[in-house]
């Protein structure tokens, strides 16, 4: 039996932005309907992509401003982030410009204050992937950790790959 494929990500953005609720998409197959702020949690799920087995650690973190400091355990061992903003809190989206990596947008037109193109451009500027979703669609809230699974591995891959070392 191949082994099992060890991942860590990381959940930032602003408070009440949805972060726990597509957490809990992705891990339970549900949508929270009611509010709880969130100081910080831990989810696991293991799961098959592309043949292989995956074992992926979420963290959820409460929601951060521009002043927030976050721990060091948020950088050791860690393998992704997934920042999350609203589309209808451009104070969110300030926020997310501070953080960095994979970009997921969590509401839709509706009340819309941040464009799909100004996602798209601040991920690009990062050189990193973008998705718009609502936690309520579990396909999309799927897609968004299969595909933080699939950019860790590319990057891992093109480490590894024609890299050796010859002791002399």
């Amino acid at each position: 039996m191949a082994p099992v494929n060890h991942r860590k990500v990381v959940m930032l953005g602003y408070s009440s932005v949805g972060k726990s609720s597509l957490a809990i998409q992705f891990m339970k197959g549900d949508f929270p309907t009611d509010y709880e702020p969130t100081y910080a949690n831990n989810w696991s799920k293991t799961f098959v992509m592309g043949g292989e087995e995956f074992e992926l650690e979420v963290v959820d973190t409460a929601g951060q401003d521009e002043y927030s400091l976050l721990p060091q355990s948020f950088f050791i061992g860690i393998h992704g982030y997934i920042v999350v903003y609203s589309v209808d809190c451009s104070r969110s989206f300030q926020i997310a410009q501070t953080l960095y990596t994979i970009l997921v947008d969590r509401r839709g037109k509706c009340f819309r204050k941040v464009t799909f193109e100004d996602g798209k451009k601040l991920a690009e500027s990062w050189g990193a992937a973008f998705m718009e979703v609502s936690a309520k669609d579990p396909e999309r809230s799927k897609q968004i950790f299969t595909k933080m699974i699939e950019e860790i591995n590319r990057i891992e891959r093109s480490f590894t790959q024609d890299k050796c070392c010859n002791v002399m």
